[in-house]
């Protein structure tokens, strides 16, 4: 499984048109960048801390590379990173989409439980839940 972090805005976009998500990141679009930024659990958090920090919510879209139909490739996210991150070379389907967990950001900042972000509440649809 990997992991991609979306403002609940881009989801409910993505269901009620009935998919495809095309958000790559943060207020860029897969057409803008050539694929849609994913994480592995332990990448997580620190995607967050730099891209969403002034966020109160984020969702959690866990994802089954095997519904893709679109690579999945391990790759820097910017020139001059050694870190590898999944990235997916397509619009992603709203059925490769196992789990939507959401997660708020403590006064600490965003820190996941120690159970990993499987274990977020499940989401239950509406933004401000």
């Amino acid at each position: 499984m990997i992991w991609h972090l979306a403002l609940p805005s881009d989801w409910i976009s993505a269901t009620r048109s009935r998919g495809p998500y095309t958000v790559s990141t943060r207020g860029m679009t897969l057409d803008e960048v050539g694929f849609i930024h994913c994480s592995h659990p332990h990448q997580i958090e620190g995607v967050a801390r730099r891209f969403y920090g002034d966020c109160e919510t984020l969702l959690l879209l866990q994802i089954d590379q095997e519904r893709l139909g679109s690579p999945v490739i391990e790759e820097p996210p910017a020139d001059g990173i050694d870190e590898l991150f999944p990235h997916i070379h397509g619009p992603l389907p709203i059925d490769a989409v196992t789990r939507v967990g959401v997660w708020r950001r403590s006064a600490d900042g965003w820190n996941l439980d120690q159970a990993g972000p499987e274990n977020t509440p499940e989401w239950s649809g509406d933004p401000l839940a």
